[in-house]
């Protein structure tokens, strides 16, 4: 068993294919089913369903890729503590990252400073709904992520606090009050988004007893945003989360009580951490601490 078989495996099941995944790595074709082959000979195990256009994990399969890419992380971490003691920064830092808090105003002036600190570690970032990055942590896809906590299941370092707000259509009624209660939101259409703070919401009214009328559901924000303004409906979102831009389409007012969220970084284990994802934690929280990464909401914007 080797670490290059291993890496073709995780690519194979990532790409769901071996000619995708041979073009991705840069050999032939025959050069990866012939690893996968020697790997499931030496395993004496079946990794991989080969049909026609694709290939798909089998059972063990699914759980050894997790045990493959835990190794592959172990190895990319020795590697990395390796150059750094020949006074090196080598490496790649693997980021799972979620909704408009954190991939456009969290992420890019924290990478701009460790791309300055670190220009020769190749960061590579993933994007999706916070349950997707949470289930690329519980794979190993990525080294650390951003998560919406608490979150026990990893180890985690807390960044920033928000709340969740309401939306409103900018002449709605309630967009005249300061502040909305929940079950002001319920006698009337409802649009979810499912990227975010779904989770947050749907607890929200479930903990009050409440049911609102879900007319919509949206994978993006900014349908959802889209909905709100059209006046079809209302919706609850983390204040973050909300792009400027939206003067006059649409209101933004706290709830009645607040329900805040707290953001922060996970990672599996942060006792292997490898030396590119500390600096990134280290970076974050101090950008953060220092003030440079400013993340108030203005009271104007309230009155979108």
């Amino acid at each position: 068993m080797t670490l290059t078989q291993l890496h073709i495996f995780a690519v194979v099941a990532e790409l769901g294919g071996f000619t995708s995944a041979a073009a991705r790595l840069g050999v032939s074709q025959s050069a990866v089913s012939h690893a996968i082959r020697a790997l499931e000979q030496e395993l004496d195990v079946v990794l991989l369903h080969r049909h026609q256009a694709r290939a798909e994990l089998s059972d063990i399969g699914q759980h050894l890729l997790q045990r493959a890419r835990a190794m592959l992380g172990l190895a990319e971490t020795m590697r990395q503590e390796a150059a750094a003691a020949r006074g090196m920064k080598l490496g790649t830092l693997r980021i799972g990252s979620f909704g408009p808090s954190a991939s456009m105003r969290l992420l890019p002036l924290i990478l701009q400073h460790f791309r300055q600190a670190y220009p020769e570690i190749e960061v590579l970032i993933d994007e999706g709904p916070d349950r997707q990055v949470v289930q690329w942590l519980q794979e190993r896809r990525v080294d650390i992520g951003f998560v919406v906590l608490p979150e026990p299941r990893f180890d985690s370092v807390p960044l920033f606090e928000d709340q969740l707000v309401a939306v409103l259509p900018a002449e709605h009624p309630l967009a005249a009050q300061p502040s909305v209660a929940p079950e002001q939101l319920c006698g009337q259409p409802f649009v979810l988004t499912e990227a975010g703070s779904s989770e947050l919401v749907d607890n929200l009214f479930r903990g009050a007893r409440l049911q609102p009328d879900i007319r919509y559901r949206c994978s993006q924000l900014i349908s959802t945003l889209d909905t709100v303004a059209r006046g079809d409906a209302v919706t609850v979102v983390a204040e973050l989360s909300v792009p400027d831009g939206g003067a006059g389409r649409y209101c933004i007012r706290p709830l009645r009580p607040a329900v805040p969220r707290r953001v922060g970084l996970a990672l599996p284990d942060r006792r292997q951490a490898s030396p590119a994802t500390t600096a990134f934690i280290e970076l974050a929280t101090e950008l953060l601490r220092s003030g440079a990464l400013n993340l108030a909401v203005e009271p104007a914007r309230t009155n979108l």
